[in-house]
């Protein structure tokens, strides 16, 4: 028996993801030599093929022999630019605009004596360089409502409040709600990615539909955003998070008959184009 295949409206690589992808693909087929600090997007499938065309990851600068170094779509602390520099290294900054424009909002409340709230993992590569180069005192990195709780909001004149672009923001409303009912001086910046919310609203409407019976979404192992789509799914319909075609199990698919695929904002279209073909062998398999 055939399976139908449905994909959300909105899945797979964001603006900011597709234009540091092609940066560095480009600067890499023109014969560039460049060392990526970390993974220039969170999928290890563009990791290898970048690798496959000469341009390695490294986690630390000073371990770049390569004359330039990439900066991700994650983006840096402002501090690393100019420690590039003192290492020789020229720089292909692939950085968000989104998160840069981050940087430029944080900047602003600090200079108007706002304390900044970061909403987002504490060891996530975007946050790392928010707050990097700042004093310890002028921000808190916040992820969950205990956390929230075990801080004196209202000794702060003003707050400001970012999320980390990846985030689903409604898995935090509580969290946020807490803090603007202990200082009724904080402000909310709408810093989650427009294609973040464009991908967790499709892979939304994907699991209510009821045709679906199974949804698979397809992503890195270390992207947040990926692993944001699972949490929806999974609230609603049988969900499996893989990397690729190679991770499909044909067990999976019994007594199914309608697969929704959706896709992380780093999971380039052919792997998804992958496991869709994967998917008719199985079934094909199966039924030989």
């Amino acid at each position: 028996m055939a399976i139908r295949i449905k994909r959300a409206e909105k899945y797979g690589f964001c603006s900011g993801v597709r234009v540091a992808d092609i940066k560095v693909r480009r600067f890499a087929q023109g014969g560039g030599k460049a060392a990526i600090l970390g993974q220039v997007v969170h999928n290890e499938r563009v990791v290898a093929d970048l690798e496959r065309l000469g341009v390695r990851t490294v986690q630390r600068m000073e371990e770049a022999t390569e004359p330039v170094i990439v900066f991700s779509a994650h983006g840096v602390p402002p501090s690393f630019h100019e420690r590039a520099r003192k290492l020789g290294l020229q720089i292909l900054d692939t950085t968000c605009k989104f998160v840069y424009d981050i940087h430029k909002e944080a900047a602003r409340a600090l200079a108007a004596g706002m304390h900044l709230v970061f909403i987002g993992e504490p060891h996530h590569r975007e946050v790392i360089g928010y707050t990097h180069d700042l004093d310890p005192t002028c921000y808190h990195v916040i992820h969950s409502l205990e956390q929230a709780q075990a801080v004196d909001w209202s000794q702060y004149p003003a707050l400001k409040i970012l999320y980390q672009t990846t985030l689903n923001a409604e898995d935090f409303e509580d969290v946020v709600r807490y803090i603007e009912a202990q200082n009724p001086h904080t402000q909310r910046a709408d810093t989650i990615c427009y294609a973040t919310k464009e991908n967790q609203d499709a892979a939304r409407k994907l699991a209510q539909d009821p045709e679906v019976d199974l949804i698979l979404v397809i992503g890195g192992k270390n992207s947040a955003n990926t692993r944001h789509l699972f949490e929806i799914c999974q609230r609603l319909k049988p969900t499996y998070l893989i990397q690729g075609a190679e991770n499909l199990r044909p067990e999976w698919f019994t007594n199914v008959t309608c697969v929704g695929i959706t896709a992380g904002a780093s999971t380039p279209d052919y792997v998804v184009d992958e496991v869709e073909a994967a998917i008719g062998q199985l079934v094909e398999a199966k039924a030989s």
